[in-house]
């Protein structure tokens, strides 16, 4: 049986040998004879098997190279590819790309249709080429020089479909010194069709309206950029491209303090829509809303906003847990949905607002004692002209603790603890040392010990220290008072605090509600305290909107029947007072995005994950976005603010208190607390001032007066 399957098998194994090994069959017999060692000589393969076999051997091994060639190709291409834009970008070599490009004996080139991307197939040299030439099918629009706009032609892509968009080529200065703003566009056939909806220009611009994952943001009056087609990022302008010497500039003429002066001044020069690196940080600031709508529409489940790293840096080196204003993603909307009840939602806010109408109201009663002891005698009653910053302070802190705490911290006695005092100072100093830390790296410094940190570090120290002492107290009253069976509400229908509220429902562990509080109380002073300076010195010096809004208030205080919630919904001056003292005084001059999709701003493409950040003080100052932007009119915001404005984009007008999941979590405290204490004031008092000048600003994070405007309050 196994010689029957031997010779049943022999001539196809020979064959099949012959295949793998690629040796001639005539040698393979004659390995095979010596090896016996019988001297017998095979016959060797006929002459027509040797010629089959042959072929076979022939075709494979062309086969073979051909497929060596195109895998070297596709290589070489790919490294050819990766090259360029290493070379584009000024990044370091690939020695794998290099050595597929000398494998391939520098034959390697970029793909034909990248290369058509990238830039035009150079043009045989003539003999006649000269300057002229070099300008052919080139339209020069002429009449942006004189600030017209003329009609041009629509570019045809080549088969022959009109292009959307016409495409603009922007000249190098050194060309046409001297004329600036000229329009160059390219002529139709140059034009080449490659994805639907789209047209591509020699100079490599993608142009059209169907670019995958990018939305066209809906224009507004300023802002489309007057039918252009789609321009690359690098395309905005910006403010100098390397951040250190620019961080270096903002040290050496101190603009860290007029940051909101210099956004103005910026968007005055570069338009609606600039790029700025300082340091570490790169942003793209915008104006208009309706600019700022289509990047809220990006920013996805869960928004991100820029980290504050010196604040994240100190929790991170104190092993402090984190606040959800330092955190991202899911852990963050676990956390905010959580605060959200018991400090946004509206039974939650009636709950606090008898909290703060009270404190609201012990203000003006101690104010009003001050006034008749410290004050001039006149004909309707007494006048005393003070600077109201150190009582306001002392009024945000006061109100802040009993909402968060549930109790008053005496902060209006005769003579206020040294703590609480101690507290609003490290609070400003926090505050003060933040923006320069903002653009140099905190954990650098950290290590280093520089002065800087350490000031800002002992700030959030003290900080904390206050927080914690507060926090152990209202843990204590809570476990006392549970113990003996009330309960963390205490008695029926009083309400203990935030701080309470959170621990009874036990969602969130203790660690995590300090955490939160503490960014409460630290947040929850110099925002609602400078705010209200502005008020009052705007309402001073605009005696007409001060009885007008007066008027309002004294009929809603009537109808309500001492009811503050009835009385500031019948009142909607008040919050028309706050969002127009916030629209020229923004608390935080910006609020940024990183959009999770790629989208297209004043026709400029920014891709996903850029810092886009929406400037409130100059969007507030803004003729395009705002009638008479310079006047204080609190009614304004009855008639416009659901509708479109002079700027577009709804109501993306307003923006102080942030937007959507990732406003202010305490918003509903300060818009609350600021309402309450300027309708008992303006029921108590008159205010005017000495001058009528616009109060100078500067920036330390937030917005503050350089000198706290002095106010006289006289009674009614």
């Amino acid at each position: 049986m196994d010689t029957i399957v031997k010779q049943s098998l022999a001539v196809p194994m020979k064959k099949l040998s012959s295949c793998v090994t690629g040796v001639k069959e005539r040698e393979v017999w004659a390995r095979r004879r010596a090896k016996r060692g019988t001297g017998v000589k095979s016959s060797p393969p006929r002459t027509g098997q040797t010629t089959v076999t042959h072929s076979y051997q022939t075709d494979l091994e062309k086969e073979r190279k051909l497929r060596e060639a195109l895998n070297a190709q596709k290589h070489a291409e790919r490294a050819a590819m990766r090259d360029h834009f290493r070379k584009k970008y000024q990044l370091s070599k690939s020695s794998k790309d290099t050595s597929h490009l000398s494998a391939a004996q520098g034959k390697g080139a970029l793909p034909r249709q990248l290369a058509k991307l990238i830039g035009p197939e150079t043009p045989a040299k003539d003999d006649g080429y000269s300057l002229l030439s070099a300008f052919q099918g080139l339209s020069f629009n002429m009449g942006m020089l004189g600030g017209k706009q003329t009609k041009s032609s629509t570019p045809m892509s080549v088969n022959g479909e009109a292009c959307k968009t016409m495409w603009s080529v922007s000249v190098s200065p050194s060309m046409f010194q001297g004329i600036q703003g000229m329009c160059v566009s390219v002529r139709p056939a140059a034009c080449v069709r490659i994805q639907r909806g789209m047209c591509v220009c020699p100079a490599g611009t993608v142009a059209g309206l169907g670019v995958e994952g990018v939305t066209p943001a809906r224009g507004g009056p300023a802002g489309t950029g007057g039918g252009r087609g789609l321009r690359r990022f690098e395309e905005i302008p910006h403010t100098g491209s390397s951040g250190w010497l620019n961080l270096v500039k903002f040290w050496r003429e101190d603009r860290f303090k007029l940051l909101h002066k210099h956004m103005e001044r910026t968007f005055n020069t570069l338009g609606p829509i600039y790029r700025e690196r300082l340091g570490t940080q790169s942003t793209v600031n915008i104006l208009l809303p309706s600019d700022i709508s289509e990047l809220f529409r990006s920013e996805g489940l869960h928004p991100r906003r820029m980290t504050l790293q010196p604040w994240a840096t100190h929790r991170e080196t104190r092993q402090h847990s984190k606040g959800v204003f330092l955190k991202n993603g899911a852990e963050w909307r676990a956390d905010r949905l959580l605060l959200n009840r018991e400090v946004m939602m509206a039974p939650a806010v009636r709950r606090f607002l008898p909290l703060l109408d009270e404190v609201a109201r012990d203000f003006c009663r101690l104010l009003a004692t001050r006034v008749e002891k410290e004050g001039g005698k006149e004909e309707r009653g007494y006048s005393l002209t003070i600077d109201p910053s150190p009582d306001l302070f002392r009024f945000a802190l006061e109100a802040s603790c009993h909402v968060l705490y549930g109790e008053r911290i005496g902060l209006f006695s005769t003579s206020p603890s040294q703590e609480s005092q101690k507290f609003i100072f490290a609070v400003e100093r926090m505050l003060a040392t933040t923006p320069p830390l903002l653009y140099l790296p905190p954990r650098l410094l950290w290590r280093l010990g520089a002065p800087l940190w350490t000031q800002h570090a002992t700030a959030w120290d003290h900080i904390f220290s206050h927080a914690e002492k507060r926090i152990q107290r209202g843990v204590q009253r809570l476990h006392s008072t549970q113990a003996a069976g009330g309960g963390s509400g205490g008695a029926e229908g009083e309400f203990t605090g935030i701080l309470g509220q959170l621990m009874d429902k036990g969602q969130l562990s203790l660690e995590l509600i300090r955490a939160n509080i503490t960014e409460l109380m630290a947040g929850g002073v110099d925002t609602t305290a400078v705010p209200l300076q502005f008020a009052l010195y705007e309402l001073g010096r605009n005696p007409a909107v001060q009885e007008q809004v007066r008027v309002q208030v004294k009929a809603a205080w009537a109808r309500a029947g001492g009811d503050a919630h009835k009385a500031l919904q019948g009142a909607p001056l008040l919050k028309g007072l706050v969002k127009e003292t916030l629209r020229l005084y923004p608390v935080g001059i910006t609020v940024q995005r990183y959009p999770v999709r790629d989208i297209i701003i004043q026709n400029y493409h920014i891709p996903a994950g850029t810092c886009v950040q929406a400037c409130l003080y100059p969007l507030g100052r803004s003729r395009d976005v705002f009638q008479d932007p310079e006047r204080f009119d609190p009614g304004r915001w009855g008639t416009q603010e659901s509708g479109e404005g002079p700027g577009g984009g709804g109501g993306f007008r307003s923006l102080a208190f942030g937007f959507g999941a990732r406003q202010c979590v305490g918003r509903r405290i300060a818009e609350n607390e600021m309402q309450l204490l300027l309708m008992h004031i303006l029921l108590s008092f008159r205010l005017s001032v000495s001058s009528s000048e616009e109060l100078s600003t500067k920036y330390t994070l937030i917005l503050q007066p350089e000198t706290p405007p002095r106010i006289t309050f006289s009674t009614l």
